[in-house]
């Protein structure tokens, strides 16, 4: 989770430079050297910011799109320090390489001007033209129609907000370019609205897609030392309470078989995992499926189950934006005297967020199936209370399909065997409304949640991949 790495390009006119000097307030200068310097000061707390130097004449153009290239910046914020050369703007929207922009007007939170027939009015006067940058410089955005690019408006504080949500997207963005997805090891058979083309993955959203086998995963999991098993499954059994019907050889199964599926991951340098844990194969030739991932906090693969890849990029994203736990579920039913609905997932899911709670438990969905280790252990986990943001992902013919919520995640104990689960009530719409919607876009039934509200972030984030994005 480093900073996003964000390029001031803040514009000036050289004509101006002069007027103000020996005033009270100083040279007009002098005066936006401070008013950037306080931007820049300020966003460093959660950016990386790169700043070429106020943007007055050609050369700083070049310089500035050639600091931002080097540095590979995640995005750019453009912004008029008061009115100025249509030439500088214009040359950044016709040579600076593709990359998020957000084009912001900053307004001040009050002005007041006197006579400007005094020099140091006067030059105060133009300091304040940032609007008629702004708008001279939205004709040159409308004529370039540049791909991934943002207008936003405000006093600095909540251009700074916006900001960071925005550069928090176009890091995801850069990020996902260079990130890999292992499919373990087939779409899933039996929910076809799950599947994606593995070329527009690639194309549109950035990560690479391998398929990985499960005779690999069979040999992965052969490969992990007994006495690591054994450790690890005595340390899962101090940390969780065991149910006293858990099976102590079906337990180090399944812890053997996560940590063969971890490493088999981490071999092919998956940042996501995307497991077909209802696959007939993995069944017979594993025995199980593996029910303890994560299994150390080393593990920095996002897992997800039912080879849906499109979810499991939806729950990437998330760990990319809000860089914490995130869960899978499937809404089960809805109780409309509450108006609440009742989630959760079989097959991994992220047991460790402390906020939860989790105990070791039988799988008793397949407890009663011919397969070797039937009803292996789980670590069952009911999540954390608190507002989630619910994010779901597919794919239409040629195009993503991105819908973003808020969810507020209730008080409930343990009660739906096999599944890790919630019960949660929607903000802001009521579960008739959310699910009529969610049906109306045409989706399907897998969604991810992450603690806190990073609403903006993602729904910036599809919209910077191009894709179709609804808020829910």
């Amino acid at each position: 989770m480093r900073k996003p790495r964000v390029g001031f390009f803040l514009l000036a006119p050289a004509t101006f430079r002069k007027i103000g000097e020996g005033t009270a307030r100083g040279s007009y200068v002098q005066r936006k050297d401070a008013e950037a310097r306080q931007m820049v000061e300020t966003a460093s707390a959660s950016l990386e910011v790169i700043f070429p130097g106020i943007i007055y004449e050609t050369d700083d153009v070049r310089r500035a799109i050639r600091e931002f290239v080097q540095a590979e910046v995640d995005c750019v914020l453009v912004s008029h320090l008061s009115w100025a050369h249509d030439f500088a703007l214009n040359r950044f929207l016709r040579d600076m390489p593709p990359v998020p922009v957000l084009y912001a007007w900053r307004m001040r939170e009050s002005v007041s001007l006197g006579d400007t027939h005094d020099e140091d009015e006067f030059c105060e006067y133009l300091c304040c033209g940032g609007l008629v940058g702004a708008l001279e410089g939205s004709g040159d955005a409308a004529r370039y129609a540049r791909p991934m690019f943002e207008m936003a408006s405000g006093t600095w504080p909540e251009l700074l907000a916006r900001l960071e949500h925005f550069a928090n997207a176009a890091r995801a963005r850069a990020q996902l370019k260079e990130s890999r997805v292992g499919l373990l090891a087939s779409y899933n058979e039996i929910m076809w609205s799950t599947y994606v083309d593995p070329y527009s993955v690639f194309m549109r959203v950035g990560p690479e897609l391998n398929f990985l086998s499960v005779a690999e995963l069979c040999d992965q999991i052969a490969a992990v030392p007994e006495d690591e098993v054994r450790a690890k499954a005595e340390e899962l059994s101090r940390r969780y309470p065991m149910r006293p019907e858990v099976d102590g050889e079906k337990f180090i199964a399944s812890v053997r078989a996560t940590m063969g599926m971890e490493r088999q991951a981490a071999a092919h340098r998956s940042d996501l995992l995307v497991l077909n844990d209802v696959d007939s194969i993995l069944f017979e030739k594993v025995g199980l499926r593996p029910g303890f991932y994560p299994t150390d906090e080393s593990v920095k693969t996002v897992v997800v189950p039912e080879g849906d890849v499109g979810a499991g990029l939806a729950a990437y994203m998330l760990r990319l934006l809000a860089g914490g736990h995130v869960h899978f579920i499937e809404p089960f039913h809805v109780d409309l005297p509450s108006d609440t609905f009742e989630g959760g997932h079989a097959g991994p899911n992220d047991y460790t967020c402390p906020g939860g709670q989790t105990q070791i438990a039988p799988d008793v969905r397949f407890a009663k199936t011919k397969y070797r280790y039937a009803g292996a252990p789980f670590a069952w986990h009911v999540f954390p209370s608190g507002l989630h943001t619910m994010v779901h992902l597919s794919q239409h013919n040629d195009r993503f399909v991105m819908a973003v919520g808020l969810v507020e995640s209730l008080p409930q104990q343990p009660h739906l065997a096999t599944y890790c689960h919630g019960w949660f009530r929607p903000v802001g719409t009521t579960c008739r409304e959310l699910f009529d919607k969610l049906m109306r876009i045409g989706v399907t039934q897998h969604y991810v949640l992450t603690a806190g509200d990073v609403t903006e972030a993602a729904l910036d984030l599809g919209h910077l991949l191009g894709f179709e994005c609804h808020r829910l």
